[in-house]
């Protein structure tokens, strides 16, 4: 992922003695940060030259950040400093906006954050404050937290969605209002027909397609031909539909997409589960490539909560049906047809590793055009599940903290017999109980990371002004605004 490129300004006295005799140690501060949040190649740090004591200094300094193309601005406070430094900086420095305090009790850095703060709420700014040391583990937690999300927000400006053939099953929850979303978020959604797909993957040379399928028979754990719904010929033509794809992406320019499928390309075509699963993969048969966030049913609030979690993350997304729910183990059966990347089979970035543990079925009944199901079952280990939904055209937030769980491998082809046998699916235990999780959640499909997100993305949620629900259990679902 592209580095998170953030300004840092740091402010001072306005008296010119007080200024002269801190302004080293304030300096001093500001390379702390800088260098602590470098560490880790995550972050580029665009420092203020120096520490800001006029009101001329405050405009130069964040025009610099503006003309640097920062994503989100830091205020540094270590002393007591003028308010009105801040108030001047804000009409340049690229925000969202974080205002951070040292706590060393001879220097008045809270005292100064505090009098920014006041000034940032009576001009009726957005911004989130944090105190402490960056050397302090939780507080360069916090911080990186809220920089991903200020980040994330950000990047989202200017993306354009790709509908690939509009809603899907008759789903509301699928279909978003194109002026909110370029209104509230700066997307742009560009309708395509689907017959594109097919066009574009007649296009494709034949050689491509052979090394694609050499490529996937090799590496593949098995490829369960039965010479009718899953065929040689169809499977090269699911590698078809994805170059097509593929190619289209990129001569429009498309950001993220959604593929309605359902109906069209699957009763008369092929299905989209191959092409969904590697686009979603940070990797192909030509080589590594940034995930390309894919929703299956074209669920574009769906594919929209995917994007935020690979800004977020860098991580590829899950996308699943909340299929059922198996009371005596209390695990969620998370499955659905498209949209499973492989990588949740190893949770690796080697293909060779996450594919070993892939079957390609032939897919259902439901699909009478046939192909490939990319079947799998994903790996164990802490997820992050969430899911953007609207109540009356607002916009809202629900995440739900989880843990993956593996089976025997016997165990888990009869588990999974009890739904869709040729379907992927992840075995899911949610910290919130059925009935909350039943009761507080919006839709029919889920999406999440590996790793804890939960404070990343109630951040992300704040700064674009929506409500958030965490659920945890029945007697702690929280409600964040």
């Amino acid at each position: 992922m592209k580095k998170i490129k953030v300004g840092i300004l740091t402010i001072s006295d306005g008296r010119e003695y007080l200024h002269r005799e801190y302004a080293g140690l304030l300096m001093t501060y500001q390379e702390e940060i800088k260098r602590e949040l470098e560490s880790d190649g995550t972050f580029e740090i665009v420092g203020g030259s120096l520490a800001i004591h006029t009101n001329e200094e405050a405009k130069e300094e964040a025009l610099k950040l503006q003309q640097a193309g920062v994503e989100a601005t830091i205020f540094n406070y270590a002393i007591w400093c003028y308010p009105q430094f801040t108030a001047v900086a804000l009409n340049f420095a690229p925000g969202p906006y974080l205002l951070f305090c040292n706590l060393h009790p001879s220097e008045c850095g809270m005292v100064g954050m505090m009098a920014a703060a006041g000034t940032l709420e009576q001009l009726g700014i957005p911004y989130e404050k944090l105190w402490g040391s960056i050397m302090d583990g939780e507080i360069k937690k916090k911080m990186t937290a809220f920089l991903r999300s200020a980040s994330a927000v950000k990047r989202l400006k200017g993306l354009t969605f790709g509908n690939f053939g509009g809603r899907p099953l008759g789903m509301y929850t699928a279909v978003a209002n194109l002026e909110q979303w370029q209104r509230e978020f700066g997307i742009d959604v560009e309708n395509i027909e689907q017959d594109d797909i097919i066009r574009e993957g007649e296009a494709v040379s034949g050689d491509k397609v052979e090394h694609a399928f050499a490529w996937l028979t090799e590496n593949v754990g098995e490829i369960a031909y039965d010479g009718e719904g899953l065929t040689p010929e169809k499977l090269k033509l699911q590698i078809r539909s994805y170059y097509g794809l593929r190619r289209i992406i990129e001569r429009r320019k498309l950001d993220f997409i959604g593929i309605k499928a359902h109906g069209d390309l699957t009763d008369r075509y092929i299905t989209m589960d191959l092409a969904e699963a590697f686009l979603n993969d940070p990797y192909d048969w030509d080589g590594p490539h940034e995930p390309i966030i894919a929703a299956t049913e074209s669920d574009m609030d769906g594919a929209l909560t995917m994007q935020i979690f690979k800004l977020l993350t860098g991580l590829p997304v899950l996308f699943a049906d909340v299929r059922h729910y198996d009371k005596e183990k209390d695990i969620w059966y998370f499955s659905n047809s498209g949209t499973h990347a492989t990588y949740f089979a190893g949770g690796s970035l080697d293909p060779k590793e996450n594919l070993k543990h892939v079957t390609f079925y032939p897919e259902t009944h439901y699909y009478p055009a046939g192909g490939a199901s990319v079947h799998h079952f994903a790996k164990a280990g802490k997820v992050t599940l969430a899911r953007l939904a609207r109540r009356q055209g607002k916009y809202y937030m629900t995440i739900v903290p989880a843990e993956l769980v593996e089976f025997e491998r016997e165990e888990a082809l009869r588990l999974g017999s009890m739904t869709t046998p040729a379907w992927p699916a992840a075995f899911t235990r949610l910290k919130a109980d059925a009935d909350t999780f039943l009761e507080k959640f919006p839709c029919n499909h889920i999406h999440g990371v590996y790793g804890e997100w939960t404070e990343e993305l109630i951040l992300t949620a704040k700064l674009m002004n929506m409500e958030v629900q965490v659920l945890t259990s029945s007697s702690k679902c929280g409600r964040h605004k």
